[in-house]
């Protein structure tokens, strides 16, 4: 048996190596190839070198060694050549219409990200908490817009470690999020604070107070959001510093799903304050400990703004202090 595994382990290491040089070979090829399509292009397009040399601004002697290379470089005569004349082989014809294609996407390409970094028309690609999204983001880019009024968006809703991991990859520019990291990597800024209050329901034996000690829960049932999200992480903290640990019955992704749930009777839970009342629940205020979230921008560290997201960044920074407001 020990044996069979060794064999398997030899072929599967051997045919690991195989896929790693045809890699290898693929990037070797790319790169050979990639700064002379446009050259052979040209070339194809007009038929003669001497006429392809002048439009693509290139010594004819220069263009002619390309396109010899080329054909040596891919093993195959892909110009036939009579003179400074030449004509397409079958090969070329087929190799060309990939090439066409190849250039049209990088067109389209630079076309795209030119017009993402424009600064009257770019885009900004922004994450933020889904309990921003209702009111806050909304208000945030109507005003943004009144000075920026083509600058375009694209939003991501999301919870907090998921917002950071797209940000590190490049897929978003800014998210407002909480807590406010603390990361080699990223850059943040707090710019305000939340009040979270404990939300029971409206028949709850607590329901007639108006402020509340934390620890005063402790006995209670907890409705939270899952491991990962932010306001799940103050929770327990919040609850560990109260002296004890919440007893968790249901977990969501939604806060508004979690007062459902506390409007059914199913437990309390700690969130910011809503958008709109929702019947069936009372909002106690927190005396102790201070029950608050710090909401903040991040974006990653050393990555270059295009104009409108230097623009928003710079607009989001000015709100610190009212951006809930």
């Amino acid at each position: 048996m020990a044996h069979q595994h060794r064999s398997q382990d030899r072929v599967s290491r051997s045919g690991d190596t195989k896929e790693m040089q045809r890699t290898r070979d693929g990037d070797e090829i790319v790169t050979l190839l990639a700064p002379r399509l446009a050259h052979f292009a040209g070339v194809a397009r007009t038929e003669h070198v001497t006429r392809a040399a002048h439009e693509l601004q290139v010594p004819q002697s220069t263009l002619s060694r390309a396109m010899v290379r080329l054909e040596k470089d891919l093993g195959v005569d892909l110009f036939a050549r009579r003179g400074r004349t030449v004509s397409l082989t079958p090969a070329g014809r087929t190799f060309l219409a990939s090439v066409e294609r190849a250039l049209a996407e990088i067109e389209r390409a630079a076309d795209e990200v030119r017009a993402d970094a424009d600064p009257a028309t770019g885009k900004v690609a922004f994450g933020f908490l889904h309990t921003m999204g209702a009111e806050t983001v909304p208000g945030l880019i109507q005003a943004f817009r009144a000075d920026h009024p083509r600058v375009r968006f694209s939003l991501v809703q999301n919870y907090g470690e998921a917002m950071l991991e797209r940000l590190r990859a490049g897929e978003l520019d800014l998210c407002l999020t909480s807590p406010v990291p603390d990361a080699p990597d990223l850059v943040a800024r707090r710019l305000d604070e939340q009040k979270l209050r404990l939300v029971v329901p409206a028949d709850h034996r607590l329901a007639g107070r108006r402020r509340i000690r934390l620890a005063e829960a402790a006995d209670e049932v907890f409705v939270t959001l899952e491991p990962g999200y932010g306001l799940r992480r103050i929770t327990d903290d919040l609850c560990q510093e109260a002296g004890f640990r919440p007893r968790v019955a249901f977990e969501g992704e939604e806060t508004e799903t979690l007062r459902g749930l506390v409007a059914a009777g199913l437990g309390v839970a700690l969130l910011p304050p809503p958008v709109w009342p929702r019947p069936g629940v009372v909002e106690l205020t927190v005396t102790a400990p201070r029950a608050v979230r710090e909401v903040g921008v991040a974006w990653l560290d050393g990555h270059p703004d295009t104009p409108p997201v230097a623009a928003f960044k710079k607009f989001l920074l000015s709100k610190r202090g009212n951006l809930l407001a």
